[in-house]
C-alpha cells in the first residue's frame, strides 16, 4: 500500500500532463470498481455522497462527507481528492479546518467552492471568496503531506452566467494559491478554451450536464488538464436501478436481467 506521501506526489504529477480522467466514487464498492477499470485517481462527489445517504446535494455535514471520503480512501491504493463543497463553513478558519481534517484522513486533494448554500445570496462576494481560497492555501502549506487544492467558481450553477467574472474569480483564486481551477457548467468549448487560456494552473472540467459535456479529445484540445465525472456515474447507476424496479412493479417481468 503506497503511503499518503506517495499518493500525494502521484496526484501532483498527474496534473503535469497529459490530460487524465478522475472517477468520482460514492462508496468503497464503486471505488474498487473504478480502480480495477484503470482510473489513475479517484474523487468524491457531494451530490453522490448525499444521494447515498438519502439527502440532497449540499445537505451533508462535514463529518458525514469526510466519513464517506474516508471509505473511498481505504478502498484502494489510488490517490483520492474530496469534494469539500464550500468548506463546511462560512469563515476562512472553517475552510482551514476542513482542509486539515481532510489531510488527516488520507485525502491528497480537495475542492473549495465559492457558493454559499444560501439561495438568497448564492455566491460569496468576490473579496470574501478570495480570502477563503487564500485560507485554504495557507492550510495546505502547513501540511506535511502533498495536497492539491482546487478552487471552484460556481457562477454558471447559480444564476450568474458571466464568463468575464468567472475568469476574474479563477485568476484571483490562482493568485491566492489554488493548484487547480474549476468552473462547472461552462456553456461551450469556446468558454472552456477561454478559461484555460486565462490561467496558468491546470483546469478541471466536470462531465455532468446534458449538452454541456464534451469528449476527452475535445477537452484536451481546449486545454483541460483534468476531467472529473461529478455525480454522473452515480446518476447513471441509479437510473438503471430505477428502470429495473419500475419494470418489476409495472410489468411483473425481469427483463433487466438480460441487459
Amino acid at each position: 500500500m503506497p503511503t499518503q506521501q506517495e499518493k500525494g506526489a502521484l496526484f501532483q504529477r498527474l496534473h503535469a500532463g497529459p490530460t487524465f480522467v478522475i472517477a468520482n466514487a460514492w462508496d468503497a464498492g464503486s471505488a474498487k470498481m473504478f480502480a480495477e477499470l484503470g482510473f489513475p485517481a479517484l474523487a468524491t462527489s457531494s451530490s453522490a455522497a448525499a444521494g447515498v445517504l438519502g439527502y440532497r446535494d449540499g445537505q451533508l455535514s462535514r463529518a458525514q462527507a469526510l466519513a464517506q471520503a474516508t471509505n473511498v480512501v481505504a478502498a484502494t491504493e489510488l490517490p483520492v481528492s474530496a469534494d469539500l463543497e464550500h468548506g463546511f463553513g462560512e469563515t476562512p478558519s472553517d475552510v482551514m479546518e476542513t482542509i486539515r481534517l481532510a489531510s488527516k484522513l488520507g485525502l491528497v486533494g480537495g475542492s473549495i467552492e465559492d457558493a454559499t448554500g444560501n439561495p438568497e445570496q448564492p455566491l460569496f462576494p468576490f473579496e470574501r471568496a478570495v480570502d477563503r481560497v487564500q485560507a485554504a492555501a495557507e492550510a495546505v502549506r502547513s501540511l506535511t503531506m502533498p495536497f492539491v487544492l482546487t478552487a471552484r467558481c460556481e457562477n454558471y450553477l447559480h444564476g450568474k452566467p458571466d464568463l468575464d467574472d468567472t475568469i476574474r474569480r479563477l485568476q484571483a483564486y490562482e493568485r491566492a494559491g489554488a493548484d487547480v481551477l474549476f468552473a462547472p457548467a461552462l456553456p461551450d468549448l469556446e468558454a472552456v478554451r477561454a478559461v484555460c487560456s486565462a490561467v496558468h494552473k491546470p483546469v478541471n472540467f466536470v462531465v455532468a450536464l446534458r449538452d454541456r459535456s464534451f469528449s476527452v479529445p475535445a477537452l484536451t484540445d481546449a486545454g483541460v488538464r483534468r476531467i472529473s465525472l461529478g455525480g454522473s456515474l452515480y446518476r447513471a447507476a441509479m437510473s438503471m436501478v430505477h428502470g429495473a424496479a419500475s419494470e418489476i412493479l409495472g410489468q411483473g417481468t425481469f427483463g433487466y436481467l438480460q441487459r
